[in-house]
């Protein structure tokens, strides 16, 4: 048999696009990113594509065709979890490891992913059996010694391999059959049916797509590591992200120790649940009471200084809300945000300046969410408009206070939801006065222990604490 000719294609290095020629502007928008690439005959593709279909259960019919299946035949997987031995892992991934599951993790280097990764590892080796470490950046001498740092205790289960040949990978699972598999990192991949460099499209859609045969076939849970760039996004293609069923994140600040691990994408769970943990010598240590922990150096009032709260996922999180006003010197006023984005921060700046008549027109502002969070929605709008104007005016509000809401550009202040859980959890820590939109303080009066201070707009809330 003649052997198939390969063809020459051009591939988007952002999106992984395919054109049959050059062209100098993807249609994701990226420029200069095609580069040409040898692609081999489809026909191995499809056969890799029906022996997963095969491989899930699928009702096979006449010419190996998969045939539809009743929905109430089909039997769900996912009270099957494998429990990481990690309880903050656990809840981020919506109860624990789905059987047959891709997820890809990322993070800056010396975050701490490899760390977490090898806890996990060495857990669910002395549970459920088993465990391939599979590293292309490490020797396996370096992957023992982390492993006696943070898991001295790690069994014979846990398996490590030094190799980034895909067929050699593969030819290691089938013959160890681990209950869970780790891939470190999928940009040092290759397969020899292409002839492109790793970390390149193709090479990261191939290694990608074997993985996902292995772990469908099996039923076998994978981990999958991925590099950042320098902006904290998923270093190249993002065919990667579209393949696994669940994408973590894992972030922090190099000068404190606090790493919180956020789901961007999970078909098995809730994407705004947050897992944090503390950066120690032994490995990373679970934090049950974060809000606790972040409360702990806010225990005195100061300009600036407001405390706030966020709902993240299935909890309420207490965090302190900083802002430093200062005459600008020369050119235009500096607008610095940390943890809350340029522009919702322009937008709170321009609201006190028309709604509330504060001019910070020549002021340089500097915002800051202490510990490192970088806190999701506009429930903290209110204690950024509050800090800004305490820094500028020299006032103080009291630390057992708490304020939030959303800020309209109106000036006035919209309702957010799960106030009730949030109050709950401000009086829990001690929260003796809550500033909040009128609308949810109407819902909550006489359900809570604390007094909660019902306004409408912004100058309302200025007015309390002034």
């Amino acid at each position: 048999m003649a052997k198939s000719k390969a063809k020459t294609v051009f591939v988007c290095n952002e999106c992984g696009y395919e054109s049959p020629k050059w062209m100098g502007q993807c249609i994701c928008g990226a420029w200069n990113s095609f580069f040409e690439q040898k692609v081999a005959d489809s026909s191995v593709d499809d056969k890799r594509s029906r022996r997963i279909g095969a491989g899930t259960g699928d009702a096979i019919g006449a010419g190996g065709r998969a045939l539809p299946t009743r929905i109430s035949k089909i039997v769900s997987g996912d009270r099957d979890r494998l429990d990481t031995g990690i309880g903050e892992l656990n809840r981020v991934l919506g109860g624990g490891i789905v059987r047959g599951s891709l997820t890809l993790i990322s993070g800056e280097p010396g975050i701490g992913k490899s760390t977490i990764i090898i806890q996990a590892a060495a857990s669910i080796a002395k549970t459920y059996g088993p465990v391939l470490y599979v590293s292309g950046e490490e020797s396996e001498e370096q992957i023992k010694l982390r492993a006696e740092r943070v898991c001295p205790d790690a069994t014979g289960e846990l398996y490590i391999l030094s190799e980034t040949n895909m067929e050699n990978v593969s030819a290691a699972f089938e013959n160890i059959k681990p209950a869970f598999l780790i891939i470190d990192s999928i940009q040092t991949m290759y397969t020899e049916d292409m002839e492109s460099a790793p970390g390149s499209v193709s090479q990261v859609r191939a290694c990608g797509n074997e993985l996902m045969r292995l772990g469908k076939v099996t039923g076998t849970p994978i981990f999958i590591v991925a590099h950042v760039t320098k902006s904290g996004d998923l270093a190249g293609p993002k065919i990667i992200e579209h393949l696994v069923d669940c994408v973590l994140n894992f972030s922090g600040e190099r000068s404190h120790d606090l790493r919180i691990l956020r789901s961007y994408k999970n078909r098995f769970g809730t994407t705004s649940e947050i897992g944090a943990f503390e950066m120690a010598e032994q490995g990373l240590r679970e934090i049950e009471n974060l809000s606790a922990s972040l409360m702990e150096e806010a225990g005195n009032a100061s300009e600036g200084s407001v405390i706030t709260a966020v709902y993240e996922g299935t909890r309420p999180l207490l965090i302190e809300i900083q802002a430093l006003t200062a005459p600008a010197n020369i050119g235009f006023a500096r607008r610095t945000g940390i943890g809350v984005e340029n522009t919702r921060l322009n937008m709170i700046i321009a609201v006190l300046e028309r709604r509330a008549g504060v001019s910070l027109m020549n002021q340089d502002v500097y915002v800051n969410v202490v510990g490192g969070l970088k806190p999701e929605g506009t429930s903290t709008d209110l204690a950024v408009a509050l800090a800004l104007y305490t820094s500028f005016r020299g006032v103080t509000i009291p630390a057992d206070t708490l304020a939030l809401g959303e800020v309209g550009l109106t000036g006035e202040l919209r309702s957010i939801q799960n106030a009730d859980k949030i109050v709950k959890e401000a009086a829990r820590l001690g929260i003796k006065r809550v500033i909040l939109p009128k609308r949810n303080a109407e819902k909550l009066a006489g359900s809570s222990g604390v007094k909660l201070v019902g306004v409408s707009t912004v100058r309302e809330a200025i007015a309390e604490i002034s």
